[in-house]
């Protein structure tokens, strides 16, 4: 992954390919521009098509890790430090429209999409569009002082990027009702009992248990785990016999591959398995 300035975030490629990627406008808390979410589409793009890239962490700085949008953001044009200059929508209705359509909701279903698996550590305030990207995120571990929610219609909004349909497949429907109806921003223990994270830790705490997870996933078996990634996801939109042979479709690739020839030969040595020789440097 090139060294690239980005509007709003930064990144840092660790060991084992564990991309790091910081919101990084604590004086905004974090808060998303037009220019920020059409880079962030763009590194997730790149971070596909790199294979120097295996697991990917999204964190904040300061006191929020994604404190929803900065409306001042929809005043005018707006850049990124990658992508060139585009209209921020919204003066209208169709432009609000197609403002959600081709940018907002193109964030979430761009993670959503990646192959490669994605942690979410939640370090402060995940609100409105930043708790819908955590909850797009594979896994989330929030630190114990975190807090999260939508609570749009505290301002007579929707959860426009999503949100709505991304907290049923957590929660269901009548959790979700209970959930936005009521404006709930929950604590990070909250969030656990309701399953919307996965593991709560000390603040001092979060980037190690968050790099610790990293590292054990980037060492794991990259092809088998993207299809397997990629298959539960279908599972959750498929009826049974569809999500059968989207698994047997993806078997097929699975069992022919290297990482599969190396699990047989650590069954049968009893040493760890070489997995991703493919992946490292030639």
């Amino acid at each position: 992954m090139d060294a690239v300035s980005f509007d709003g975030f930064s990144t840092t490629l660790e060991d084992r390919g564990v991309l790091v990627v910081t919101f990084d406008h604590p004086e905004t808390m974090n808060a998303s521009t037009i220019g920020m979410k059409r880079d962030l589409v763009e590194l997730l793009t790149r971070a596909q098509m790199d294979d120097a890239v295996r697991v990917l962490v999204f964190t904040g700085a300061g006191r929020a890790f994604w404190a929803g949008d900065d409306m001042k953001s929809y005043a005018g044009d707006s850049a990124g430090s990658v992508m060139g200059p585009i209209g921020a929508g919204h003066r209208t209705p169709l432009g609000t429209y197609d403002a959600l359509r081709a940018v907002s909701q193109a964030v979430n279903v761009a993670v959503r999409n990646l192959d490669k698996l994605t942690v979410a550590a939640i370090n402060g305030y995940a609100i409105q569009t930043g708790f819908s990207f955590a909850l797009a995120c594979d896994f989330r571990i929030a630190a114990r002082s975190a807090r999260m929610g939508s609570a749009t219609l505290r301002f007579g909004l929707l959860p426009d990027e999503g949100g709505q349909w991304l907290l049923v497949q957590h929660l269901g429907v009548a959790r979700t009702i209970d959930f936005l109806m009521r404006k709930r921003i929950v604590s990070a223990d909250e969030a656990l009992e309701l399953g919307v994270v996965h593991q709560v830790t000390a603040d001092d705490e979060l980037m190690d248990v968050a790099m610790e997870l990293a590292q054990e996933l980037a060492e794991g078996p990259q092809v088998a785990m993207r299809l397997l990634k990629r298959s539960i996801y279908n599972a959750a939109e498929l009826a049974f016999p569809h999500a059968l042979d989207d698994i047997a479709a993806k078997t097929a690739i699975s069992d022919h591959h290297a990482d599969a020839k190396a699990g047989a030969e650590s069954f049968r040595t009893k040493e760890p398995p070489a997995f991703n020789a493919w992946l490292e440097p030639s």
